[in-house]
């Protein structure tokens, strides 16, 4: 009986808590045209602490819609154009010697933000990746012997082009596994597309107005930490997870030569904190199966290794994802 108190006065936390939810919404709708998808996911990443990979063909509004995010929150925004050439000194910065102090000091680079779009993260090759990876895992920045803690909230969005493959450095798995959610974006839809060529044509384009602060992100995190999760639905996390290590534990068999290994203990943990942030977006204060299956593709897209019998056989990992929450028992 206590316990369902507690659930009910969690509950009204996180309603009045997420009330902003909704003002984010209704600026990223005024610049950006459907893609409720992107917009769900980027506010995901921002509530949980976790970074996104953005997959789309060019002019599907990726760049637009972080840029749109940090107008929205009075934060620092950071746009780093991968190129073949860049240097890890480019990203973080380096040593410069000053003639007039004759010692060297350090200049920082555009890492030091509170947004990072990583525009086209494959064109850079992986030292660079390797750089930006380390500060999304260590949330610090070493230059020559100073190390440097980055500002809160950071987020790094990286895009990556599915089309060209040439003189490109595609991310090692391990690498990938640092992002909390990898999002395929889609064409938008007629009516959408119809909107967006209006908006582009007008004479002053729209723009989002600042509504947040950093502190209030920063509030709102830890308030998704207490979004309530039945030991249950931790259940049905482990056994997702373990579906795509130990295929034939759970009837399917049939993938036991498809997956050449499965979602990582960094699976589990951010299928559970992009669930609570995504029952905080829908004003819950407890996690619900379905809120697992919403982030679900997101978060394991990425971590499962296919064979090359897999891809012999035309199958992706978002098809064995799909099968496996078919098979697994939900609470």
């Amino acid at each position: 009986m206590n316990e369902t108190v507690n659930i009910k006065e969690l509950n009204e936390r996180i309603q009045k808590e997420s009330s902003f939810v909704d003002m984010i919404n209704i600026e990223m709708n005024k610049v950006i045209v459907g893609q409720k998808h992107l917009t769900e996911s980027l506010l995901i990443g921002l509530l949980s602490d976790g970074h996104i990979l953005l997959e789309g063909v060019p002019g599907l509004a990726k760049t637009l819609a972080i840029s749109t995010l940090s107008d929205i929150i009075d934060a620092k925004f950071s746009r780093i154009q991968f190129t073949p050439d860049l240097l890890p000194a480019d990203l973080i910065g380096t040593m410069i010697y000053s003639q007039k102090k004759e010692e060297f000091t350090v200049k920082k680079g555009p890492i030091f933000t509170n947004f990072v779009l990583a525009d086209e993260i494959n064109r850079a090759p992986a030292k660079v990746q390797s750089a930006l990876l380390e500060a999304m895992q260590e949330k610090q920045v070493t230059i020559g012997d100073n190390t440097f803690k980055l500002e809160r909230p950071f987020l790094v969005m990286a895009t990556q082009n599915p089309i060209e493959q040439e003189g490109t450095y595609p991310l090692p798995e391990a690498q990938v596994d640092r992002f909390m959610l990898k999002v395929v974006i889609d064409y938008p839809k007629k009516e959408e597309e119809k909107v967006i060529i209006r908006q582009n044509l007008m004479e002053t384009f729209p723009k989002a107005t600042k509504i947040l602060k950093a502190e209030d992100i920063i509030r709102a995190r830890k308030v998704v930490r207490d979004v309530y999760m039945d030991e249950k639905i931790e259940k049905y996390i482990v056994d997702i997870v373990f579906a795509t290590r130990y295929p034939d534990d759970y009837n399917l068999s049939q993938f036991k030569e498809m997956i050449s290994y499965g979602g990582s203990p960094r699976a589990s943990i951010n299928l559970a904190l992009a669930a609570k942030a995504y029952a905080f977006i829908n004003r819950r204060g407890y996690v619900i199966p379905e809120d697992i299956r919403a982030v679900c593709h997101d978060v394991l897209r990425h971590r499962i290794g296919l064979t090359y019998q897999a891809e012999a056989e035309n199958i992706t990992s978002e098809e064995i994802i799909s099968q496996v929450l078919n098979t697994v028992e939900v609470p």
